[in-house]
């Protein structure tokens, strides 16, 4: 565990492909380690510019925290400042989301990403008031996470333009794929040039970036990291040729890998199934679900080799 200070400086606004880091695992409570090991690597190859732990793909809500405290340090030390490193802190206890985010700091993290409490519902004057209180007790940069589907709560945009004035909340990932919250966050945040958006849809990555948001947190880039570097880069430039194909092949992966069988976790599933079978990692998943069953596994093998990815 490093106690030194982060040799990583946070770039305002953070912009490019942090992809939301599975997590390897051998059983509910144990990482992969060899597998985490070569997934960091795999997706340093590709390029990115940032790496996001705990997240929902890291399936942070299912894993104890001892199991969370282990992969922060041990991603950390692997990552070792090449990237910013990014930790999932949503609890929905307040004090747990502080000593995780206590943690994240030891190891070497650079910014923290938080998602509202998801067990008792939460008012917008509430939500701010408690981000209010967080905030000056965290000891990193902090993103927002805006994940609806999951937290059954918005962060509608006038709470997130509020927030944007609290000293350390630097972002916002929004995984809502409601481009009219977007198009209404950049208007509300003008005066916030440094204050960014990042697309948790990688559908929408390419109009994200296009229309001037700063990047994308993509799931896709744990089996295809250079492919969403690309794909941000051409829209960076406004190569919109090279970024209509590139969007194609985005939308292929998302249509074939993350809708296998009749599962609300069929993105997790898909996703840990593809990089078991170009061997990088274990297909556990934690409790409640499973990993794919052998024939969904082999679609995904058939869909993996259709995309000249295995």
């Amino acid at each position: 565990m490093k106690t030194e200070s982060n040799s990583n400086v946070l770039p305002r606004p953070l912009r490019g492909i942090i992809p939301p880091m599975i997590t390897p695992l051998l059983d509910r409570d144990t990482l992969d380690i060899a597998g985490l090991e070569r997934l960091i690597e795999h997706i340093l190859a590709g390029g990115v510019h940032g790496l996001f732990i705990l997240g929902t793909t890291g399936e942070a809500p299912s894993l104890s925290h001892r199991l969370r405290h282990e992969l922060i340090d041990r991603v950390c030390e692997q990552v070792n400042g090449r990237v910013p490193v990014l930790v999932g802190i949503t609890d929905t206890c307040f004090t747990e989301s502080i000593n995780t985010a206590n943690e994240a700091k030891d190891a070497g993290a650079e910014a923290l990403v938080l998602a509202p409490p998801y067990y008792f519902p939460a008012g917008q004057a509430e939500l701010l008031e408690y981000l209010e209180h967080l905030t000056p007790e965290l000891p990193l940069s902090l993103f927002l996470y805006n994940m609806p589907s999951l937290t059954k709560l918005v962060i509608e945009p006038q709470t997130v333009r509020a927030a944007a004035d609290i000293r350390g909340i630097v972002g916002l990932k929004d995984s809502s794929g409601n481009m009219v919250y977007f198009h209404q966050l950049q208007f509300l945040l003008k005066d916030h040039p440094d204050f960014s958006l990042l697309a948790g849809r990688e559908e929408l990555l390419a109009e994200t970036v296009l229309l001037e948001g700063h990047g994308g947190v993509c799931g896709g880039a744990n089996v295809i990291p250079k492919l969403y570097v690309d794909l941000y880069n051409a829209a960076c430039s406004k190569d919109l040729p090279v970024v209509e194909a590139l969007h194609e092949k985005v939308m292929r992966i998302s249509t074939a890998i993350y809708s296998v069988g009749q599962y609300q976790s069929s993105f997790l599933k898909g996703l840990k199934c593809a990089l078991s079978c170009l061997g990088i990692c274990n297909d556990f998943l934690a409790e409640p679900f499973h990993r794919f069953r052998s024939a969904e596994r082999d679609v995904i093998r058939k869909h993996l080799g259709e995309l000249g990815i295995l």
